[in-house]
């Protein structure tokens, strides 16, 4: 059996318009559906700065600029009936191309996976069957 470890992660809130870039997913095991800004593990000897800017340049192929630390969040979870811990440090951030801002949705690659980001309101991602995640990541809107 696997040992369950904790993983180091950053993710990013590009504001725009009182909305913010997510991903959608969904957690059939409970039913709701979930939205996290994009971002991802940071690796060994890497800053969490860094790696936000690895991670935007590596999913998006873009630059980003005014990296500002917002705060860090522990996420203790369930997804798909599994245990998740991890600690989130959330940035906030603009884009150097300012056209990506009226783009209702940007492609998003990550190694082989491929998916939609989009802007979304608070009021979008909350409420029944609705999740802004990580838990206590809407304080730091």
């Amino acid at each position: 059996m696997k040992k369950k470890r904790m993983r180091a992660i950053a993710i990013c809130l590009f504001r725009h318009q009182g909305r913010i870039l997510v991903n959608e997913g969904f957690d059939s095991v409970k039913q709701e559906t979930f939205f996290r800004p994009l971002g991802g593990g940071i690796d060994f000897c890497e800053t969490s700065r860094d790696a936000i800017v690895r991670e935007v340049r590596e999913e998006l192929g873009a630059e980003i600029s005014e990296v500002q630390l917002l705060g860090v969040l522990e996420s203790i979870f369930l997804y798909l009936g599994e245990p998740g811990h991890e600690i989130v440090f959330v940035y906030d951030a603009r884009f150097v191309d300012a056209s990506l801002y009226d783009q209702e949705q940007l492609a998003v690659q990550e190694g082989d996976r491929r998916f939609t980001a989009t802007w979304k309101s608070l009021a979008e991602m909350t409420g029944p069957g609705r999740q802004l995640v990580p838990e206590g990541l809407a304080a730091l809107l």
